[in-house]
């Protein structure tokens, strides 16, 4: 037994140290791209080459944001930043971009993909056909039959387009190895764009090969970019079936990626040109990141100290497991080449709050199980709390995981980001806190001189929790209603903020309006957000923009307001300030964009409910649910109360508060789980909901505890961009805290009683007494 232990030992240590060289060679050569709001990037200004006069127009204006928005995701630049600037002009922020102009010319490319029937191959038509597309409009029509050059440069009559871009569904990029067809485009059409893909090779198929008829002809953007012949064993009438399509060519990987891209996206409803180029500098200034920075460093290290304090030599090998997780997660972000931005970083704070726990739900139960043996060593209390907090572990981050996939496959921007960072975080501090902590806490056990002193593990003490707090084992659940009614009472009075004061929506979400000033000289970006904070304007965005120029960016102003913004960075300048543009802007969070972060966090949260139900009970499920929805709609009532801004920096907010709120129930209803399996059929479920409850008490409080401190020490050094960002979490942390207890237990208890209970035996009082009380407690 000894030598297996000591061989899973050796096998972790092996792996662990394998995980840390790579992560720290990948730290050491390839940096982390970081996003607009805390570096900056590129800028490019389209413009429609006819100004939008119609609602329509103005649609196919806000549909031409969205087919930028699939591209520059496509182009793997994690969030983008696209507003409407004026009636006909797009702003997309672009952050670490390494090739500003190739992105510029993907971006502005039409993209207008149509499939023809080949009339035949016409070198007298060429001419008279290319002078007929000069006199044409810039933009070509899809229904007109003309003449174009193939690939060889041979001039090929085209019938009218049998396919348009809206047949087509997809496209991929594929490398062929054993056909010799190299890199190729695979096309998939809808379902009336197969019926008709198969209609337009049927009637190719009926002239004889090597006829120009028996060709389909593939144009992009009025150029034919392919004209395969139908293959010979396509029969007349016939067709090919299957709905896909291969576009071959001398492609190299870049130039088939970007046709697939190109090709998925859809085609842009207006014609783009490239106004501008520059780089721009962070939406947060120097001085909000550096506070930013010492205050994540200061709220650790308190968090660091706070987990010594608590659970000493234990606490100490928890923090070197978090300094590893730090390293994990950076090398996974720079080896996946994503994006780092405030809401990333918000992903990686509800990340380390999981790391933190997974270690304390550790130690705590291996308190629980040196408390409950007879002369136990350290070591064997160590690993039994690994293996009994595993499920709780694996619940938590397995329900975080699944949002965080969604979040990532259905959304975009912000949440998008959020989503990546949030997953690379949650792996990272399940290995952070099942291997690399394990391996040091068996290592430092196993040594003799651990060994003979127990209470320097720090889990030879049921400490102050158990022994100041529950030593009365109160009976918490005696009334779940009424903490059902308290968290009623306190819904109902934060909810109605948002029907008393209305929600602030900030400018991503409403638009404003962009003022941008050539200054003559440098101004330094902190010190006019400074000045505007000073002349009434807080919450305006301050930019850098080129070599001497600065953009503003505010809600709506007023002419008046609009002219004191004007004065004030006037006042900045040494050489003249020249206002170059003022603009109204529409949200960088548009229809779309909101829309599809909706759907992505109800199918997240659905997702998670059909999980609890499978792993715990429907009961389970439901109850986690309602204290999320307890949690958000208090969040949001509380900052409608406030008066604070609904922003991008409130939304990462939000997003981890839901991760909190998840987290804690999950891991109540682990020890209700585990607590049902094995009691005795005469406790009811709301004195063993309660046992659960105090059973984890020393968890939830100590957890808490160390994420508080990281939030409070950025509440309170941060700048006042960020300082929203912390009250958030704050109230969230509080409020999650409280609902896991207060809410979803109580819930859950009625929940489980209003369901209908077996009829009793009438020969059998006690026994019908035990089935209601733990009707269906013996299923896991």
């Amino acid at each position: 037994m000894l030598k297996r232990r000591n061989h899973s030992l050796r096998t972790r240590v092996l792996l662990a140290l394998a995980v840390l060289a790579a992560s720290l060679a990948i730290a050491l050569t390839t940096p982390v791209r970081l996003g607009l709001d805390l570096r900056g990037g590129t800028q490019i200004v389209l413009e429609t080459r006819s100004t939008p006069t119609t609602t329509a127009d103005r649609a196919a204006t806000d549909r031409t944001l969205e087919v930028l928005r699939g591209r520059i995701d496509a182009l793997g630049i994690a969030e983008p930043t696209l507003v409407r600037s004026g009636d006909h002009r797009i702003i997309v922020e672009l952050p670490g971009v390494q090739d500003p102009k190739k992105a510029a010319d993907v971006l502005g490319r039409t993209a207008q993909l149509t499939v023809h029937a080949v009339l035949g191959a016409d070198e007298n038509t060429a001419e008279k056909d290319r002078t007929d597309k000069t006199d044409r409009a810039d933009q070509p029509d899809p229904a007109a039959a003309r003449t174009l050059p193939d690939e060889s440069g041979q001039p090929l009559r085209l019938k009218t387009a049998d396919l348009t871009g809206q047949d087509v569904k997809g496209a991929d990029a594929r490398f062929d190895q054993q056909g010799g067809a190299g890199w190729h485009v695979t096309v998939y059409f809808t379902d009336t764009g197969r019926d008709r893909w198969t209609k337009v090779t049927a009637d190719a198929a009926c002239h004889p090969a090597g006829d120009p008829q028996r060709r389909v002809a593939i144009v992009l953007d009025d150029k034919i970019i392919s004209s395969p012949q139908v293959d010979p064993s396509v029969s007349c009438g016939a067709g090919i079936p299957g709905g896909t399509t291969q576009i071959t060519g001398s492609f190299d990987d870049a130039e088939a990626r970007e046709l697939a891209l190109l090709i998925s996206g859809g085609a842009l409803p207006v014609p783009l040109e490239t106004i501008e180029q520059r780089t721009i500098g962070a939406t947060l200034g120097d001085a909000a990141i550096s506070a930013a920075a010492w205050a994540a460093v200061i709220g650790t290290a308190l968090t660091a100290l706070f987990i010594i304090a608590v659970y000493r030599l234990m606490g100490l090998l928890a923090t070197v497991a978090l300094a590893c997780y730090a390293l994990i997660s950076y090398a996974a972000l720079a080896a996946l080449g994503a994006t780092l931005t405030l809401p990333g970083l918000a992903g990686f704070v509800l990340a380390i709050g999981m790391a933190v726990d997974a270690n304390v739900l550790t130690f705590e139960r291996a308190r629980e199980e040196y408390a409950a043996r007879s002369r136990p060593s350290p070591r064997s209390a160590l690993t039994a709390g690994f293996r009994g907090a595993l499920s709780a572990i694996a619940d938590s981050n397995i329900t975080t995981l699944i949002a965080a996939a969604l979040l990532f496959l259905l959304a975009s921007g912000p949440v998008r980001g959020f989503g990546v960072t949030l997953g690379i975080g949650v792996l990272a501090s399940m290995v952070s806190a099942l291997l690399i902590t394990r391996v040091l806490a068996e290592f430092a056990a196993s040594r003799p001189a651990v060994h003979r002193r127990p209470r320097l593990t720090g889990i030879a003490s049921t400490g102050w929790v158990r022994d100041r707090l529950l030593r009365r084992e109160p009976f918490l659940m005696r009334r779940p209603r009424r903490w059902l009614a308290t968290s009623a009472a306190v819904l109902v009075l934060a909810g109605s903020g948002i029907l008393v004061r209305g929600l602030d929506f900030g400018i991503e979400f409403t638009g404003g309006r962009l003022i941008e000033y050539s200054t003559g000289s440098p101004v330094d970006p902190d010190r006019a957000r400074t000045a505007l904070t000073d002349a009434g304007f807080p919450r305006a965005v301050v930019q850098s923009s080129g070599d001497d120029g600065l953009t503003v960016r505010a809600e709506k102003l007023t002419d008046a307001e609009a002219a004191t913004v004007t004065e004030t960075i006037s006042g900045l300048g040494e050489n003249g300030t020249e206002k170059v543009r003022d603009e109204l802007i529409g949200p960088s969070l548009g229809d779309e964009l909101r829309r599809n972060a909706l759907i992505a966090l109800c199918l997240a949260l659905g997702a998670q409910l059909l999980y609890l139900a499978v792993r715990f009970r429907w009961t389970f499920g439901a109850a986690a649910v309602g204290a999320l929805a307890h949690d958000v709609i208090i969040l949001i009532g509380v900052f409608a109360w406030l008066g604070k801004p609904l922003d991008g920096v409130f939304l990462a907010a939000l997003l981890t508060v839901i991760g909190y709120s998840v987290n804690d129930s999950v891991v109540l209803f682990d020890r209700i789980r585990e607590l049902l399996g094995r009691r005795d059929r005469t406790t009811s479920l709301p004195r063993l909901t309660n046992q659960a409850i105090l059973q984890t008490l020393p968890r939830t409080v100590n957890t808490g505890m160390g994420a508080a401190l990281v939030i409070t020490a950025l509440a309170v050094l941060a700048d006042d961009a960020l300082t929203d960002f912390a009250l958030a979490l704050l109230i969230g942390l509080a409020v999650g805290t409280y609902s896991s207890v207060f809410t979803a237990a109580p819930l859950t208890i009625e929940l489980h009683t209003g369901r209908k209970a077996p009829r009793p035996r009438k020969s059998h009082p006690a026994r019908h007494r035990s089935d209601v009380s733990c009707e269906g407690g013996s299923r896991a």
